[in-house]
């Protein structure tokens, strides 16, 4: 099948994208709901729209937009990814699984290609846990493993819930409704950029997802004794700081020694009471960030990094509270959506690797759903969520070309 993708269209699209942001270019920053949000969301919906997408939306604001089959009645093969951008973050993270997903069934369209099955094409909602706390909100409650209760627990800075800023911007469907029913996609392929260095440090043109690991995420909470530094006695002190200092260490030690590369642990957040030069320390808040493939040495990391909250505090003589705020399993990829990408760079003659993605996506929750798998291109010095994210023109070609080849493999079956 010889496609043609059109690459200058798509560049054009992505960068129009990227001018609906808080802050001025290269930087993007798109919270979801916001109004930047819903202009994105607005272009998109046209884009559709031009290419003869039939559009549908659930009350979270994942939309669908839909390109038919032969036989509309089988289970759609799916592709997609999100348009949500973290403070000051670049102009191709999940955009280029959005777009490139467009510009993919535009080349299959225009190439005279007819699917036996639907192939749909999925925004997400709140892939980035930038406003809710929480990452792939949208996919959450399509796979189920996010309900309307755990919904209404979510809060924003203004301590408003996903459910009551939905309804705000015109998302006024039920949230019963959202859940997936298994058996509704016969398969599901997102297009992304790396987020690493790997395959531009090996010269590899697709990475082909084998597994996504998965996050477990911790919030601590430390409560110590403050007082003025220089009146505060040593002896004396129960440093909120001091401890969290040690969990820190904890973290990232607990990481290292796994006996495994694919073990990661962050503390990304840091909250500091009162934050005066002159005061010592007598509250922090504090989040850890645990990831593996493998969930049993995923949850060892957390087993450890609990057990040195316990000894941090009671050697401190802080009081201290840890919130287990999700701890979701990895994801295995099929076999035969694997072996579906990989036929498809062949006959394209391009240079694959098989790798797992440490970041998690869309896909580990649509894992639930339906089989999986992802297509990864490389992005410069391996660069991700800042301004300087980028990937070659040519690079997001050939994500597409695969992803276009695949989809209409899939779509046969």
């Amino acid at each position: 099948m010889n496609l043609e993708i059109n690459q200058t269209k798509l560049s054009q699209e992505l960068n129009h994208l990227a001018t609906f942001s808080e802050v001025p270019a290269p930087a993007v920053t798109r919270i979801i709901y916001s109004e930047q949000d819903m202009q994105a969301r607005e272009y998109l919906d046209k884009l559709f729209q031009e290419a003869n997408l039939t559009i549908r939306k659930d009350a979270l604001g994942n939309t669908f937009a839909r390109w038919q089959g032969s036989e509309p009645e089988l289970p759609a093969v799916a592709t997609g990814s999100h348009i949500d951008a973290i403070p000051n973050a670049g102009m191709y993270d999940g955009t280029v699984g959005v777009l490139g997903a467009l510009e993919a069934i535009r080349a299959l369209q225009t190439s005279g290609f007819k699917p036996k099955r639907s192939i749909e094409l999925i925004l997400f909602t709140a892939e980035e846990p930038t406003r809710f706390g929480v990452g792939c909100l949208g996919s959450r409650v399509m796979a189920g493993t996010l309900d309307e209760e755990g919904l209404s627990k979510l809060k924003d800075k203004d301590n408003q819930n996903p459910d009551e800023v939905r309804k705000q911007v015109g998302f006024t469907g039920s949230l019963e409704d959202i859940k997936l029913p298994q058996g509704y996609y016969s398969a599901f392929v997102e297009l992304h950029i790396e987020q690493g260095p790997l395959l531009e440090r090996n010269k590899q043109d697709i990475g082909i997802v084998t597994a996504i690991a998965a996050p477990a995420t911790l919030h601590i909470t430390l409560e110590g004794f403050g007082g003025h530094a220089g009146a505060l006695l040593m002896p004396d002190r129960k440093d909120a700081l001091a401890t969290a200092s040690e969990i820190v260490l904890a973290t990232e030690r607990a990481a290292k020694t796994s006996g495994s590369l694919d073990s990661v642990a962050t503390v990304g957040i840091l909250d500091i009471h009162p934050r005066a030069v002159n005061s010592v320390p007598s509250k922090v808040f504090m989040t850890v960030d645990a990831r593996d493939i493998d969930l049993t040495r995923r949850d060892k990391m957390i087993q450890q990094i609990k057990a040195a909250v316990h000894i941090a505090r009671e050697e401190r003589g802080v009081i201290g509270k840890i919130e287990t705020i999700n701890a979701d399993p990895p994801a295995e990829c099929a076999t035969e959506i694997i072996e579906a990408i990989e036929a498809s760079a062949k006959e394209l003659e391009l240079k694959t690797q098989m790798m797992v993605s440490r970041a998690y996506h869309d896909t580990l929750f649509m894992a639930r759903v339906c089989p999986v798998s992802m297509i990864f291109i490389p992005c410069k010095n391996g660069v991700s969520h800042r301004p300087d994210e980028y990937s070659k023109p040519e690079e997001i070609e050939k994500g597409v070309k695969v992803l276009a080849h695949t989809l209409a493999k899939l779509s046969l079956t």
